[in-house]
């Protein structure tokens, strides 16, 4: 082999080794894109989950709670136009739920946290009703 034909196998090389080069610096600058992308979107994320977080913490902390989430209307609903207090099977027949254990004890824990929210009261135990303020 000669000098010139060396010196072109290097060049050749030369060439094909920076396009590899350019072709990573591409696909870096478009991953790098992408990973602040999604680094953002984590970032609204984990704000969104703080601030209802906070804001569902809130919702059961003032003189007067309301109850946003659907199974707590609903539970409201019962009670509202139940003449007298419920039982939590009760009021699992009424909102058209398996009186099962599970379910039961469910219901029961939601209406024991109404009740320390003030919202309803349990003047018997285990009978709830809506709290005098709320009627």
């Amino acid at each position: 082999m000669n000098l010139p034909t060396v010196l072109d196998l290097i060049t050749d090389r030369e060439t094909t080794a920076r396009r590899h080069a350019d072709q990573l610096r591409e696909q870096i600058t478009a991953l790098t894109g992408e990973l602040a992308r999604i680094d953002g979107e984590l970032a609204d994320l984990a704000t969104t989950r703080t601030t209802l977080r906070t804001l569902a913490a809130a919702e059961f902390t003032t003189d007067d709670p309301t109850i946003a989430s659907g199974p707590y209307q609903q539970i409201l609903h019962v009670l509202g136009t139940a003449p007298h207090g419920m039982r939590a099977k009760g009021i699992c027949l009424a909102l058209d739920v398996e009186p099962s254990p599970k379910n039961v004890e469910g219901t029961r824990a939601k209406l024991k946290r109404m009740v320390n929210r003030h919202v309803l009261t349990e003047d018997e135990p285990g009978v709830f009703t809506l709290a005098p303020k709320r009627t």
